[in-house]
């Protein structure tokens, strides 16, 4: 089984997390969240958002993002960031990739992005517009690896319920 691997860096909205984990749990993504949140874990909020998917889900969280690194040293990171200067679309995942989120107010911190500039990638937007939903380019991202990687254990056909297509 393909490994794709989501990390939220210091989420602060429950609903947001909430859609994260849900298209985590339909792709077969793991989710790593690292700490402090905005929320607690047993927020309503989360939890209607993610509805009833959080038995699907591989969920690790880590007291910092230095535990997160020194728990997952092999990884292909991908760092998710208005500031890049390449595109999502431009790189190619792999196996064990991990494509890195910051937190809705800030981003990923400056630092983090100098120490990786071959890593960070931009979803492209008009020159008036802050950021896209974290929810929504978290959902960018993992389509885009996912198409690359060929969709692996992922249904990719649907069917009728009361119709046969010809």
């Amino acid at each position: 089984m393909s490994e794709l691997n989501i990390v939220l860096v210091e989420p602060e909205i429950p609903q947001n997390t909430g859609n994260i984990a849900r298209t985590c749990a339909a792709t077969g993504a793991r989710l790593h969240i690292i700490k402090p949140m905005g929320f607690t874990i047993d927020d309503k909020k989360l939890k209607r958002a993610g509805l009833d998917y959080w038995y699907l889900l591989d969920l690790t969280y880590y007291k910092n993002i230095e535990e997160f690194f020194e728990k997952n040293p092999d990884g292909n990171y991908f760092f998710f960031t208005t500031k890049a200067r390449k595109t999502h679309s431009d790189v190619t995942y792999t196996d064990k990739s991990y494509l890195i989120f910051g937190k809705e107010t800030k981003g990923l911190p400056e630092e983090l992005l100098l120490d990786h500039p071959d890593e960070c990638v931009r979803i492209p937007m008009i020159d008036d517009a802050r950021s896209l939903n974290l929810s929504n380019s978290v959902a960018i991202g993992v389509y885009e690896a996912l198409r690359q990687l060929g969709y692996p254990e992922l249904q990719n056909k649907g069917q009728l319920h009361n119709y046969t297509w010809e």
